[in-house]
């Protein structure tokens, strides 16, 4: 027989009719970002990042930042590196080479290639594990994220996340690479990832700062 009194007789239930809605809690109370969780749990439950957990998987997560943006921002860090790749190719003669020797363009490629994959990779890895931001995030309000707790990447995670995404791209694939790792976040959920997120296990994620 329910306790609750019937419609319209003005009567409140008790406060510990456990029907009695209780109200919600704080916004902003228990965010991953202030207080990190034990290493290796998730902000959103469970120890796994990637596996099971609530209903809503981005539960106290800062807003995941748009696809779109990060696509710009990566177009702009790539410009600004390219430019300086271009400038020490060209100041060192590498790029002046016009030969018909397969063996020399090859020793040019190469040389080309390894330059841009050192010089992409410290650019990321350097400005990423300092604040979190390349030049192209900060200017467009962004920052990447450990998944786990939303801390700044160490310099490792940071360096496997460079590799991932700037490799593939200075040594055979180009555009190819990074329209696929970068492209999979617009359609990866719940937590809008690149290939070289998934490896690193990071998040990008819209800059309170």
């Amino acid at each position: 027989m329910s306790s609750e009194p019937p419609p319209g007789s003005g009567q409140q239930p008790p406060d510990d009719d456990p029907f009695r809605k209780q109200p919600p809690p704080a916004e902003g109370s228990g965010s991953p970002y202030s207080t990190p969780p034990p290493y290796g749990g998730s902000p959103h439950g469970g120890g796994d990042p990637y596996g099971g957990g609530p209903a809503d998987p981005l539960a106290g997560m800062p807003p995941l930042a748009p696809s779109g943006r990060r696509t710009l921002a990566r177009i702009i860090d790539m410009i600004m590196v390219a430019v300086v790749v271009w400038l020490i190719t060209w100041g060192f003669g590498v790029s002046e080479f016009d030969v018909d020797s397969d063996d020399m363009q090859y020793g040019k490629s190469l040389a080309q290639s390894a330059l841009a994959a050192v010089l992409y990779i410290a650019y990321d890895t350097i400005l990423i594990t300092r604040s979190g931001q390349t030049l192209g995030k900060k200017w467009l309000g962004m920052r990447v994220a450990n998944l786990d707790n939303g801390s700044t990447p160490s310099a490792q995670t940071t360096l496997i996340r460079s590799a991932v995404l700037w490799i593939p791209f200075a040594f055979c694939c180009a555009c190819i690479w990074t329209a696929i790792s970068g492209g999979w976040s617009y359609f990866d959920k719940p937590y809008k990832q690149g290939l070289h997120d998934k490896a690193a296990k990071t998040v990008v994620v819209v800059s309170t700062t």
